[in-house]
């Protein structure tokens, strides 16, 4: 556990959840109650033109920051998350809905976490990301990070993906069947945990491989340490490398998909007392009727 604090906690970044009806209003009760404690806050600009408001450019306002804020779902998180990553702040996400894996604060908690903040009862956990790049055949390369996964998939249903799989320089794997997901440990609990693949405690350093509907029972997840690196590739005609569920990259043979854990992770900050496993109780129903 990280025993890191807040420099200071005078400005807060937001950016808000988009197509919401509800958010403006959210936003501005929210906003209200963060400058009640002497918080000053500022929104993006894209985020303010959704509400009819005024904000500033996306990386102004992450510099201005002293930390940043999600208001919606843990979409809104992870799209933060990722546009931020080079600028080293710390991210909360404020739920506008039921309790997420990332955006843990609701808004009815927003008030008491408020106050825990300045008492400095808090922490800040970081989480490893992805970094990586797809190289082109012409050598060209296109970086990219990832918070939850990277996806290899098939781009039609009619037909079946083949993946190879080198770790370190050496191939070790043939995949065939709907793809395979790279997962980071907090994003084990997304598509990886829906295609069979184990839940990981988020601070944990590894990459989760995990085969999509695979058409052969030999293949299973693999853990690997976060200091790999991981090299796809598909003689396929066309296959889709899936970025957090946000970006897509076409991949023709002999482009290369490389992967690793990012040198710099994502830092969340949480409710002192907020406890993973609990998370896990209640989103997962684990323990339910027991």
């Amino acid at each position: 556990m990280s025993s890191e604090k807040l420099a200071q906690i005078k400005t807060a970044g937001f950016i808000l959840k988009p197509n919401d009806p509800e958010i403006k209003s959210l936003y501005e009760r929210i906003k209200a109650q963060f400058e009640s404690k002497g918080i000053s806050v500022i929104l993006a600009e894209r985020s303010a033109q959704r509400v009819g408001l005024k904000g500033m450019a996306f990386e102004t306002m992450c510099e201005k920051s002293d930390f940043l804020v999600s208001l919606g779902g843990d979409g809104t998180l992870l799209s933060l998350v990722r546009r931020s990553h080079g600028h080293d702040k710390p991210v909360v996400g404020i739920n506008a809905g039921n309790l997420g894996f990332l955006a843990d604060v609701t808004i009815d908690d927003v008030e008491s976490f408020l106050d825990q903040l300045i008492r400095d009862e808090y922490r800040i956990d970081e989480r490893m990301m992805i970094e990586g790049y797809l190289q082109r055949k012409n050598g060209q390369k296109e970086p990219f990070f990832a918070f939850n996964d990277v996806v290899i998939t098939r781009p039609v249903v009619s037909k079946i993906a083949t993946i190879y799989a080198s770790i370190d320089g050496e191939r070790f794997n043939t995949y065939k069947g709907d793809g395979l997901i790279i997962a980071t440990p907090t994003g084990s609990t997304a598509y990886n945990l829906a295609a069979g693949g184990p839940v990981m405690y988020p601070l944990t350093q590894a990459l989760i491989m995990t085969p999509i509907l695979a058409h052969s029972l030999t293949q299973r997840p693999l853990v690997v340490p976060a200091d790999f690196t991981i090299e796809l590739s598909s003689p396929e005609e066309r296959v889709i490398a899936v970025i957090d569920g946000q970006d897509d990259y076409e991949m023709v043979p002999e482009d290369v998909l490389v992967i690793r854990g990012a040198k710099r992770g994502a830092k969340l900050l949480h409710r002192k007392e907020r406890n993973y496993f609990s998370v896990l109780r209640e989103k997962l129903s684990w323990g339910a009727g027991n």
